[in-house]
């Protein structure tokens, strides 16, 4: 992950993690069948990663423009209590989310791909672009992944943050138990 050396002093003290799905948990691609229902694919290693956050006490939301019931279902699987979606601007339900869970903007990380995403990332501490974002959301981020959205760079934010703040060691030794 590339990136500024502040990002690991703000990751300390994340305690939201909010994603954009279109070019962040999918590749971007929007898929129709031959009977127009829209599918997605999603990283399952993405999946383990936001679980591993919930875990970690860490909050995990989503919010999005578009509303598909693909989304709402994997969604529900993870666990994901926080999903707005239908939201044009993303920055007034971040507000809201933030009141809502008493956490400071300053204490939220956002991780997006395009420029419906800025009005959000600009207002929280860690504002992440994923690798394949459009260029001008990569020059507005503290940090960019390596990974391309849908293949692993949610995973990649995840465990940036529970390295950042010294969870990582811990929980990867459970599953050796």
């Amino acid at each position: 992950m590339s990136g500024h050396e502040k990002a690991i002093d703000v990751a300390k003290n994340i305690k939201l993690l909010v994603l954009d799905v279109d070019g962040v948990l999918t590749d971007g691609g929007i898929y129709f069948d031959e009977n127009g229902i829209e599918h997605k694919k999603f990283d399952s290693q993405d999946g383990v990663g936001i679980k591993l956050l919930q875990l970690s006490e860490i909050e995990v939301a989503v919010i999005t423009a578009r509303s598909t019931k693909s989304v709402a279902h994997r969604l529900k699987g993870l666990g994901v209590k926080h999903y707005y979606h239908g939201v044009l601007d993303k920055s007034i339900a971040l507000k809201e989310l933030t009141k809502e869970l008493s956490i400071d903007m300053g204490e939220s990380a956002y991780v997006g791909d395009d420029v419906i995403d800025l009005p959000a990332m600009t207002r929280v501490g860690l504002p992440v672009a994923v690798a394949n974002a459009h260029s001008f959301v990569k020059e507005n981020a503290l940090m960019i992944t390596n990974s391309s959205g849908g293949s692993g760079a949610v995973r990649e934010v995840c465990d940036f943050l529970l390295k950042s703040q010294n969870k990582y060691d811990e929980l990867m030794a459970s599953f050796l138990k």
